[in-house]
């Protein structure tokens, strides 16, 4: 059996002003680069190859794409890496005369500047190339928004059944296991989706909490049911304005529709029958800033849900920075994106006195840049190595030349070059700093950061920041979406 492995990944923010341009696509490899890069990861790639080896398939590797989450791809990325893979695909057909099968990775929340709907232009591009009979098995983020152009093109979508996301291997081995079985006639995959009319707020959209771990329990009993080859709940990136916006559940059973249909509209109306349990009832600057400051149970993890880099925010917002000056927090540790301030470090050398103006430089929506003087602690070059499973599946990790400013009061304030998420204590023990005796951390996230940072958080406070990520979706204006959609029009859904 000869099977094609790839991934074109992005979750695009469509209130992001940043575009995601081709050179923004850093995680880019190609053909053996793959598995030389992957294979030893937490990704689903690395169980598609894991997959691969256990079936005895001969392998054929495309292209690996991914790019942090920003605002839409241009039209040149999307149609440079599409065509690139299609291009590698027919040369694979070209060379052997067939494929028996194909893996492809892709997000569910991309969306291009010509397609609102990039991951169902991908895999519709895909299944061209491939012809109609060839098995396609797809992976989707928990964040996907499903359409129906992705359910229709392919045999069957996987989806990540954890945030944060700690099960990509596993679910890339599934998928793998699940094409094996197709591709042998074992199975018959029948798809459906149902979606029901709502927005599921970024803030309870932690798998290992109410009121969503009961929801998936159920589909993961679901898969031990006879009959059922994957059991799917997605929550949803709200941050997309478009028409497949919010949560998606698709079942695919073995060769029976009816099933498939009757189990996708149970857990979506268990979705919906659970509406009332999504409020956001959260802080703003001031208060968490003095409850953080007032808490006796260091570190506090003040999070800072309107600049959320993992879900395309600058990474930039002053938001808790300029609140925390203000009221004076000491021992504080704040990761801000800004590659100037960070040069200006350099340039000055460690142990210098610098006056810089700080963050608030990409938009308005995300605080005003703040000014401060402090002594440059410590620059590094910004790679880090985790070992763990952590969210997003990396291993490698470049936060670009990096510098540590340490204020009067202790406070710990690191300036990347790249914006990178939280999603690993390693972003800041490579730098020198040890998070568990600093007093408060400031993390731009929503729920990655918890595989790392639970475990040695003695309090949690979620912060409601304004912000291209905020928490509530009843602050931006939704022009694509379906209507009507729950909250939005809570009076007629």
């Amino acid at each position: 059996m000869r099977v094609a492995v790839a991934g074109i990944l992005h979750e695009s923010n469509t209130f992001a002003d940043t575009p995601t341009d081709l050179q923004a696509f850093a995680r880019l490899h190609r053909g053996e680069e793959i598995s030389r890069h992957w294979a030893e990861t937490h990704h689903e790639m690395a169980g598609f190859l894991q997959g691969a080896r256990e079936c005895g398939w001969e392998l054929c590797p495309t292209l690996m794409a991914g790019a942090t989450p920003a605002g839409p791809v241009t039209a040149e990325a999307f149609e440079t890496l599409t065509g690139e893979l299609t291009a590698a695909l027919a040369g694979a057909l070209r060379q052997a005369g067939k494929l028996d099968g194909m893996l492809l990775a892709c997000h569910g929340a991309m969306v291009s500047e010509q397609y609102p709907d990039g991951d169902g232009e991908i895999i519709r591009r895909v299944r061209e190339a491939l012809g109609p009979q060839t098995p396609l098995v797809v992976t989707l983020d928990f964040h996907t928004n499903v359409s129906p152009k992705m359910v229709d093109g392919c045999d069957a979508l996987v989806v990540y059944k954890t945030n944060p996301h700690v099960d990509q291997r596993q679910r890339g081995l599934q998928a793998a296991r699940l094409l094996r079985r197709i591709m042998d006639g074992e199975a018959r995959p029948a798809q459906a989706l149902a979606k029901p009319p709502m927005v599921w707020n970024i803030l309870h959209q932690n798998t290992a909490a109410e009121p969503l771990r009961s929801v998936m329990a159920d589909a993961a009993s679901l898969e031990e049911r006879p009959g059922i080859l994957a059991a799917n709940v997605a929550a949803g990136y709200p941050y997309a304005d478009v028409e497949e916006m919010g949560p998606s559940v698709v079942i695919v059973a073995d060769g029976d529709s009816e099933l498939a249909r009757a189990e996708a509209e149970r857990l979506a109306g268990r979705l919906w029958e659970l509406r009332d349990r999504i409020a956001i009832e959260l802080p703003g600057p001031e208060e968490a800033v003095a409850r953080a400051i007032r808490s006796e149970r260091p570190p506090v993890v003040l999070v800072e849900m309107g600049d959320n880099i993992g879900g395309g925010s600058p990474g930039d917002s002053t938001s808790l920075l300029a609140e925390l000056v203000r009221q004076g927090a000491r021992g504080v540790v704040s990761v801000i994106y800004d590659p100037a301030a960070a040069r200006r470090c350099a340039e000055a050398g460690v142990g210098a006195e610098v006056t810089l103006s700080v963050g608030g430089k990409t938009d308005r929506l995300h605080g005003a840049p703040v000014l401060l003087t402090g002594r440059v602690r410590n620059l590094a070059a910004g790679t880090f190595y985790e070992p763990e499973p952590r969210h997003g599946g990396v291993t490698h990790w470049d936060q670009g030349s990096t510098a540590v400013v340490e204020l009067p009061t202790g406070t710990l304030v690191v300036l990347n070059s790249r914006r990178t998420a939280p999603m690993s204590l390693k972003q800041l023990t490579s730098v020198g700093i040890m998070p568990e005796s600093m007093k408060i951390l400031v993390v731009k996230a929503a729920i990655a950061y918890r595989a790392a940072y639970e475990p040695i958080a003695g309090e949690i406070i979620e912060v409601d920041t304004p912000g291209v990520t905020a928490v509530n979706p009843l602050r931006f204006q939704y022009r694509r979406v379906r209507r009507p959609l729950w909250p939005m029009d809570a009076g007629e859904s």
